[in-house]
């Protein structure tokens, strides 16, 4: 045993294969606690070594070799331990910390956020989506978030994350003024917007947010029905389409559903639609008749003057009255110039229905 712990006090090679994909924090397994002097130290691209002195970060290291000999560097050397049958009273830990990027993350709402939209009024919203972290200050995460960990995960902090990104996000959310409508749109820059809040938050942790991402913003169900009623109605147009439209989806429905209760329901309906809206024989109803163009109006030219308008109820009058002769010169509008009465067939017909004057008196 002696002879053991002997050659355990030679140059050793303190470093970390990282085989991983969650392993944020390694504590290199030593025995006793204890770095021999003269140890090689190997940090490789992607990660940092922290060295802990008597319970207190006493140096970090980034990637390189380093060789542990100088006294200035927190390094155990055995040959004081010597008195103590090789057990030093000092003791030194070396934790390595990843500081590569950790991906696909995920977050997402577990309450939906309330907000006031300007068309919809308020509404429920829940989003979800994904970001990235790495650690950026390993000195800071390991006194604050690792402590004493010796394997430390992503999973035993994504929880916190996670809330804290959602608890930034829907106060972002509620406070953008975005419509409903155009969130799709602006996702990108909300992300970007809720990842620079949340950055200072992050750094409290030593951790640095790369990036967020906004996947989906979701409606209420019945928002979402709403919406497609109305998206529904501005492809059909017009109700007529529309009841043709309805009438074509009870058809495809009971088509597709031979077998259930209420297939001729929808069958019967959707005729019933196609017939308010097209006729019984499925043909269009017939368009209505044209307005009645407006009644005409005649001027009378009567020594000299021109009298007038008269609508054509008051010339047969006229007629009657023998005021109005083939004879009389008339105009209306669309006319080129004043005719007698007797050529403008619309006028001849007045005098045909006015009686002849009566026999004389025998």
């Amino acid at each position: 045993m002696v002879f053991k712990k002997l050659f355990g006090e030679f140059v050793d090679v303190i470093e970390w294969l990282d085989d991983t994909p969650d392993t944020m924090v390694w504590r290199f397994p030593r025995y006793g606690n204890e770095i021999k002097y003269g140890a090689k130290l190997v940090v490789r691209e992607g990660q940092m070594a922290v060295f802990v002195n008597e319970g207190e970060i006493a140096d970090v290291f980034g990637p390189g070799t380093y060789e542990l000999y100088t006294r200035n560097l927190p390094i155990l050397s055995t040959l004081q331990g010597w008195p103590y049958g090789f057990q030093s009273p000092f003791k030194a830990e070396v934790y390595f910390c990843s500081t590569r990027v950790f991906t696909n993350l995920k977050w997402g709402t577990k309450n939906p956020v309330i907000l006031r939209d300007p068309e919809f009024g308020p509404v429920r919203l829940r989003a979800f989506g994904s970001y990235a972290i790495r650690i950026k200050d390993p000195a800071v995460f390991l006194r604050e978030v690792v402590g004493t960990d010796g394997h430390f995960t992503v999973d035993e902090i994504s929880d916190q994350l996670r809330n804290l990104i959602v608890t930034r996000f829907g106060m972002v959310l509620a406070g953008s003024g975005i419509p409903v409508l155009d969130l799709a749109a602006n996702s990108e820059q909300l992300g970007r917007f809720v990842a620079g809040r949340l950055a200072p938050e992050f750094a409290n942790y030593g951790l640095e947010l790369v990036s967020l991402l906004v996947e989906n913003v979701s409606l209420p169900p019945e928002v979402e029905q709403a919406l497609d009623r109305r998206i529904a109605m501005g492809l059909v147009g017009d109700l007529a389409r529309y009841a043709q439209f309805q009438a074509a989806e009870a058809l495809r429905l009971a088509a597709q559903n031979p077998g259930a209760a209420g297939a001729g329901f929808g069958v019967v309906m959707g005729q019933n639609l196609a017939g308010t809206a097209t006729g019984p024989w499925g043909a269009r109803p017939p368009e209505p008749p044209p307005s009645p163009p407006p009644a005409r109006t005649w001027h009378i030219a009567e020594r000299g003057k021109a009298l007038g308008p008269f609508a054509q109820e008051e010339l047969a009058r006229a007629a009657n009255e023998g005021r109005l002769t083939p004879a009389t010169l008339v105009w209306a509008p669309g006319m080129s110039g004043w005719r007698p009465a007797g050529e403008i067939p619309e006028l001849a017909r007045l005098f045909a229905a006015v009686p002849p004057p009566p026999p004389p008196e025998s």
